[in-house]
């Protein structure tokens, strides 16, 4: 039997956990009453509620074909860019892969951020114009863009000569002509099977055994499960192995207890893995993600993937307000560093460093939203925590001097009675418009490259701008010189100035001042923020006050206090709100948000001194 192994990769929201979902359903891996999830390789939580891909995971289907009984191995990917790291170690597991581009967006940011990665792996790509049954789909266009991206990309004679595809992966067709329709995804399939190559590791199924690890995971039973595609030899339990580190270090020695092959969903134990097959390798304690596992006899360790180094960094502390560890059991800083340590070596687009003080930790990734993802776990676990405003992290030119700053490729799509105030925002925030034009429906794109220090809080205000219809894609593009103050231009904030629960009465009277972010009956305390103020500076106020009674009758009927309700802030958005100052307070039932300093008086002699 043949073997293939082949990644999906797009930009997020073009649809591959879905034609993920038909690829299997299609190769018999369902029994005909088992009941299928709809997206089910997004298999956490988090991604399900956010409909978005955030952990790369691997299946394996077996198809009869043409070319006779061939398993393939698939590997879906995430589309967002806060994710890239996912999608740069796995591209070096496969020998092929599907580049999924929305017949009606067209080629996004994200695009040629994954196309970048996978040619630069030598990789030969199929392209599937996906989503063609869309009432403005135009596959034409979409795949002459796609060449132009690949001309524009650098890419090789052999890697131009791309075949091409049409598909809905929500219908389970595909077709290579869209004048004869198909029901079925069999031509993607022997696509599949007929450009891809076999693995070349099936020729060194002979030699020693080695894999690099790629993913990690731990299961409950088996302990630490390091995933990866064998190079060379084969793996079979009970088998004596050491792990190297990427100098060729030796970290451990263990023996393998089990070795688990994808088969559909699942993961099933198998008693021997060949050269070229992806599998999961239980036994040791220490080896983690770019490590090689080999035979004892092996000295070398194989070469793995560099990761782009991460942008934007936040500082992550112990929980220290007043209401601190009521909601959540897990507040102490080394609890804390334990996890955050964990998750760093689970997922390498993460750096965690400690800092002098040793009670707060330096959190670093690709963007605000793999921070929050990562927060947002946290939180569901029992951890509370408090966290700083998201900054981006610097780098220094070694000839120079000069400070160089991340700079993003932006690409809006947008109403075209909106187009005016996106450009003015970005425009004053920085940002160089490189490319404007319609793009069908009514729908204007705008291309921008934008300091991502200018992008930072700017989501909520772009679609209150957009009246929510707007879609803004971004991705790190390159470091450029420093490009001076930034004024982000927002309100000042309504600070609470005493301790205990707030009265309707109150919050009624404080309306008129601004947005209130809490209800009646909330716990506050000093230095929380309750709300935002309607002008530039700070205010102190009292939530709490009472409504005065007295014995003495009056003449009117008393008002029925009616309050707005409150502006509940989401994790992702609380983090680009708030100001240097002050701090997101994150617990398993709460997201408030508070100054650093939480006495108004300190608050004050501080600014002083700044």
């Amino acid at each position: 039997m043949s073997l293939r192994n082949i990644a999906i990769i797009a930009h997020v929201d073009h649809g591959k956990t879905t034609l993920v979902d038909q690829l299997l359903a299609q190769s018999g891996v369902f029994r005909a009453n088992e009941a299928t999830v709809e997206r089910a390789m997004d298999s956490n939580d988090q991604e399900r509620e956010r409909g978005i891909t955030i952990l790369a995971k691997c299946t394996s289907v077996l198809w009869s074909g043409k070319a006779g009984e061939t398993r393939v191995n698939i590997i879906d990917t995430p589309g967002h860019a806060d994710f890239g790291g996912e999608v740069e170690r796995i591209l070096g597991m496969v020998d092929g892969c599907v580049l999924l581009v929305d017949a009606e967006e067209g080629v996004m940011p994200q695009t040629k951020f994954v196309l970048g990665k996978a040619l630069k792996m030598g990789l030969r790509p199929i392209l599937c114009l996906n989503k063609v049954d869309r009432p403005h789909a135009d596959p034409d266009r979409v795949l002459n863009e796609a060449f132009d991206l690949f001309a524009a990309m650098g890419a090789t004679d052999e890697q131009l000569d791309f075949p091409h595809i049409y598909a809905s992966g929500k219908n389970g067709w595909a077709t290579l002509d869209m004048a004869k329709p198909n029901d079925n995804l069999a031509p993607l399939f022997d696509l599949i099977v007929d450009h891809v190559p076999p693995p070349k590791a099936e020729a060194r199924k002979d030699e020693p055994f080695q894999i690099l690890s790629v993913l990690i995971e731990s299961d409950p039973f088996l302990g630490r499960l390091l995933t990866g595609r064998i190079e060379s030899g084969k793996a079979v339990p009970g088998m004596a192995i050491k792990a190297l580190s990427r100098e060729g270090k030796e970290i451990e020695r263990g023996r393998i207890t089990k070795v688990l092959a994808f088969r559909g969903l699942k993961r099933q134990p198998i008693d021997d893995a060949e050269a070229g097959d992806i599998v999961a390798i239980a036994g040791l304690s220490k080896a983690t993600v770019a490590d090689t596992l080999c035979a004892l006899e092996v000295t070398d360790a194989l070469p793995a993937q560099p990761i782009d180094p991460p942008t934007i960094s936040m500082t992550v502390s112990v929980n220290d307000s007043p209401l601190a560890g009521r909601e959540g059991d897990k507040v102490q800083s080394r609890v804390i560093r334990d996890r955050l340590l964990k998750e760093a070596e689970s997922n390498v687009a993460i750096r965690v460093t400690e800092s002098a003080d040793k009670d707060a930790f330096e959190v670093a990734g690709r963007g605000e939203l793999q921070l929050g993802v990562l927060i947002e776990g946290m939180r569901r676990e029992g951890f509370e925590v408090s966290i700083s405003r998201p900054r981006v992290v610097f780098q220094k030119d070694e000839e120079t001097g000069e400070r160089l700053e991340p700079i993003e490729d932006v690409m809006i799509d947008v109403d075209d009675e909106f187009t005016g105030v996106v450009i003015e925002k970005l425009s004053a925030r920085k940002a160089e418009l490189k490319d404007m034009g319609p793009s069908g429906a009514g729908k204007t794109r705008i291309s921008l490259m934008a300091p991502s220090r200018s992008l930072i809080g700017y989501q909520g205000e772009f679609l209150t701008d957009t009246r929510g219809s707007g879609v803004l894609n971004r991705v790190f593009s390159h470091y450029e010189g420093y490009k001076g103050p930034i004024d982000q231009g927002r309100k000042g904030v309504l600070v609470s100035n005493s301790d205990g629960e707030t009265a309707a009465y109150a919050l009624w009277n404080l309306e008129e001042r601004g947005v209130m972010f809490v209800g009646a009956g909330e716990k506050t305390y000093q230095g929380m923020i309750i709300g935002e103020n309607s002008r530039a500076d700070d205010l102190d106020v009292n939530p709490m006050k009472a409504k005065q009674l007295t014995n003495v009758r009056a003449s009117g009927k008393d008002e029925a206090v009616r309050l707005t309700p409150p502006r509940r802030m989401t994790l992702e958005q609380a983090i680009a709100y708030i100001e240097d100052d002050e701090l997101v307070e994150v617990t398993p039932k709460s997201i408030r948000l508070r100054k650093q300093v939480l006495n108004p008086s300190f608050r004050k002699k501080r600014s002083k001194e700044d």
